[in-house]
C-alpha cells in the first residue's frame, strides 16, 4: 500500500467518525423527545464533596450549594435542550438544595422533589433500595413530556455505572432496568 493510499484511507475514516457519533446522539435525543428515554443528570457545580456534618435537608445554609458557575451551568440546559427539540419537561429532583436549584435554574418546567433521587453518599447501604425505587417510579410514569431526573453522582453511578461530571447527563432507554441501556452522555457545551 502506498503512503498516499494509506493517508487517503485514514482521512476517510476520520471524516466518517463524527457522523457516526452524531447519529448515535440524534437517536438518543429522539428517544428522549418521544418518551422512550429519560435524562438523568448530576447537579451543576457545587464545590466540595459530600455534605457538612451539620447537614439538614430543610436548611440550605447547612449544605454544599451551587456557586455562580454552577448556576450558569444549570441555566445553559434550557437552550441546549431546545436545540434538541425539548422545550418543556417533567422535572424530578433530589430534595438537596444543589439539585433543586439546578432543576429550577434549568427552567424546563415545574420541579418535583423526589426522595428516591436523594443522595445516599453517607448512607451507601440505602443505595440498592433507592435505585430500585427510582427504576420502579420512572417506569410507572405515564406518557407526557420528556422526563428529567436531577440527582447526585452516587445515584447516577448506581443506576448507570457511569461516573458523571458535575452538570453531566445520561440519556437512558426506557424502561429502566438493573442493566439499563445508555444511549448518550450529554452536557451543554460538550
Amino acid at each position: 500500500m502506498t503512503l498516499k493510499a494509506l493517508a487517503s484511507g485514514l482521512l476517510a475514516l476520520i471524516l466518517s467518525l463524527p457522523a457516526a457519533a452524531s447519529d448515535d446522539q440524534t437517536d438518543a435525543w429522539q428517544a428522549l423527545r418521544e418518551g422512550n428515554a429519560v435524562l438523568m443528570m448530576r447537579h451543576a457545580l457545587a464545590p466540595g464533596t459530600g455534605d457538612p456534618a451539620n447537614f439538614k435537608l430543610d436548611d440550605c445554609s447547612t449544605q454544599r450549594n451551587l456557586n455562580e458557575t454552577g448556576r450558569e451551568q444549570a441555566r445553559a440546559w434550557k437552550p441546549f435542550l431546545a436545540e434538541h427539540g425539548i422545550t418543556g419537561a417533567r422535572v424530578y429532583s433530589s430534595q438537596w438544595c444543589r439539585c433543586m436549584d439546578t432543576a429550577t435554574e434549568m427552567d424546563m418546567g415545574e420541579v418535583t422533589g423526589w426522595p428516591q433521587l436523594n443522595s445516599f453518599f453517607q448512607n451507601r447501604g440505602d443505595g440498592p433500595q433507592q435505585t430500585r425505587e427510582t427504576i420502579e417510579g420512572v417506569n410507572a410514569m405515564g406518557e407526557g413530556e420528556p422526563i428529567i431526573l436531577v440527582s447526585h453522582q452516587v445515584n447516577t453511578t448506581a443506576l448507570t455505572g457511569i461516573y458523571p461530571a458535575s452538570n453531566e447527563g445520561v440519556i437512558i432507554a426506557l424502561p429502566l432496568s438493573d442493566s439499563p441501556e445508555i444511549l448518550a452522555r450529554v452536557a451543554p457545551g460538550k
